[in-house]
């Protein structure tokens, strides 16, 4: 069994990922004036299209940022390969219209079942936009073989460090985060998006890229559950996922049918635990 990394492993460059602009206070604030300009931080939000031995699949408005880690994970939590040894090389090139990322891959080893036809971008908020049929809306996720004991005192842990690996949240206030732990609930990697799907897809390929199994550890995120990453956990074997909000029926539903325990905040600011 690979081990952890032994520290929290900070994503690449954030600076390219806020544009400062200008607006108006109202009421006036702390330090600010009524109707005085102040400066604010905003994400950047881009088109990045996925290829696969340069035959386009999906393109995802994406903060640009992570993009490797974003293409292994997204190929991975949507079973388009089956390992990331499957994936020969990923490349990364920015165009007027945004970023494409190549992925070669052996065409034997493309999982075609997984390789659904996009008539659309998947917005950053969304995790099926562009699947054309109902027939691929929801999938039946992996089961999960291995077993984790995490103590909900250790998911509440992990919550209260989160702000701390939020480095473009801290900046712009405005993007979502996905971490992995380990059991004690310490945070081991983080990865940050304005689409919470990309942020786990991100985190995914982070943790793969590292070496580490996903088997050893959860994940919490600062969004609602829905079972899009109920399938996205399951399909790398992570045992527990963690939102601040709760689940959704439907991703409860999955998730006890892969034996993927769910996790979230009570409203007494304690953690709850759905097994």
């Amino acid at each position: 069994m690979t081990a952890m990394p032994s520290g929290s492993i900070q994503p690449d460059d954030t600076t390219m990922c806020s544009i400062a602009v200008t607006g108006t206070g109202f009421p006036a604030g702390v330090g600010v004036e009524e109707g005085a300009d102040v400066e604010w931080q905003v994400p950047e939000e881009t088109a990045v299209a996925f290829e696969y031995n340069g035959r386009s699949h999906a393109v995802m408005m994406a903060t640009p940022a992570d993009l490797e880690d974003f293409a292994l994970g997204f190929a991975l939590a949507e079973e388009i390969v089956g390992t990331a040894a499957d994936v020969e090389s990923i490349d990364v090139r920015e165009t007027q219209l945004g970023f494409v990322v190549n992925l070669t891959v052996d065409p034997l080893r493309l999982l075609r079942g997984s390789l659904r036809s996009r008539s659309m971008e998947g917005r950053s908020g969304c995790g099926l936009c562009g699947v054309d049929s109902l027939v691929h809306a929801v999938r039946e996720p992996k089961a999960i073989t291995a077993t984790l004991e995490v103590e909900p005192a250790a998911v509440a842990a992990a919550f209260r460090a989160l702000p701390d690996h939020q480095p473009m949240n801290q900046a712009n206030r405005s993007v979502h985060a996905a971490a992995w732990c380990a059991p004690d609930g310490s945070i081991r990697l983080a990865r940050e998006d304005v689409g919470r799907h990309n942020a786990l897809d991100k985190l995914i390929g982070a943790v793969v890229a590292s070496g580490a199994d996903p088997a050893t550890g959860f994940v919490v995120m600062t969004s609602r559950c829905s079972f899009e990453l109920v399938q996205k956990t399951a399909a790398v074997g992570i045992p527990l996922l963690a939102t601040i909000s709760a689940p959704t029926a439907l991703a409860l539903e999955l998730a006890r049918n892969a034996g993927l325990t769910l996790g979230s905040l009570s409203r007494r600011d304690g953690v709850i635990l759905f097994r």
